[in-house]
């Protein structure tokens, strides 16, 4: 089966790159300028009026550019993703840690979304949120495209009820058990780090520990946003950063043997755009304190 090709959308900037080229550099810096002047060499980067890009394209905000993924190598999947529920129009899935929802850097063929697509036969299925590659846990995917734009206002006006559940070291002393974190996320150094900002409020998270042993916690964690990376960020601001996290509070190299990210999507529920009715959905697998200290006796 043909796989549908990635995209990228050409936003607005008040001092925009020359080339549609420079801003791929720009925007994909863990893809070498070889490999996207060989896909540019081959016609692989078209418009959507399917006009070719070349590398001298000039950059024009407001357009989106067409293109497919070659990966030579790509890392082996630890794990299978796991359907949960699936019906005539919805399909959720377990997604296992570092497996990304969408193809990305090394990961197509391996990504939750590519391989879905495979193993169900179905042209339309979508994604209607995301998960970090790290984080492990519950999906919602449409399966037909009509009925896509349902279920992303339900996530976007905020009539999802989602919980996680972290495993987390503790770093100082904890005042209380319950915590409702309020404050601004933006971009920060490196590009695919999250800060804490001055500003408008943009991120809500209410945390309850769950249980405490020998300087870890088990939490659970309802995210009132969607922002990227905002579990991460809200439990470091506590003194509890999350076990196995490599880039809060500090970016470490992840070496082989080290725990994933101690992170699970658990639950959703909502109530179903077309029928009307409550929806439940409970993840199959468990995050437990005893497996964050075998890691950690290693």
């Amino acid at each position: 089966m043909q796989t549908r090709p990635s995209r990228v959308y050409l936003p607005k900037f008040d001092s925009a790159p020359p080339t549609i080229f420079e801003y791929l550099l720009a925007r994909f810096p863990q893809v070498q300028a070889s490999v996207w002047r060989a896909r540019v060499l081959e016609g692989q980067l078209t418009l959507s009026d399917g006009t070719t890009i070349r590398e001298d394209s000039p950059y024009r905000h407001g357009i989106t550019v067409f293109y497919r993924k070659q990966v030579q190598c790509e890392p082996p999947s630890l794990e299978e993703p796991l359907i949960v529920y699936r019906d005539d129009e919805i399909l959720v899935v377990h997604k296992p840690h570092g497996m990304p929802v969408t193809p990305s850097g090394e990961h197509n063929e391996r990504s939750l979304f590519i391989r879905l697509l495979r193993s169900t036969g179905l042209p339309d299925l979508g994604p209607v949120h995301r998960l970090d590659r790290d984080t492990a846990g519950l999906l919602l995917f449409t399966i037909k495209l009509g009925a896509r734009s349902h279920y992303h206002r339900l996530f976007a006006e905020g009539r999802v009820e989602r919980e996680y559940v972290a495993v987390a070291r503790i770093t100082g002393h904890l005042e209380g058990t319950h915590w409702r974190v309020e404050n601004r996320l933006e971009p920060g150094e490196p590009w695919y780090r999250q800060r804490i900002a001055e500003g408008p409020v943009n991120s809500i998270t209410e945390i309850a520990l769950v249980e405490l042993q020998s300087g870890f916690g088990l939490f659970r964690l309802f995210p009132k946003s969607g922002r990227k990376h905002q579990l991460r960020v809200h439990m470091t601001s506590i003194g509890c950063p999350i076990f196995g996290d490599p880039f809060y509070p500090a970016i470490v190299e992840k070496r082989e043997g080290d725990p994933p990210l101690q992170l699970l999507s658990k639950r959703l529920a909502f109530i179903d755009p077309l029928t009307g009715e409550s929806r439940v959905f409970d993840s199959p697998k468990k995050l437990a304190l005893c497996d964050a200290l075998q890691f950690r006796r290693l």
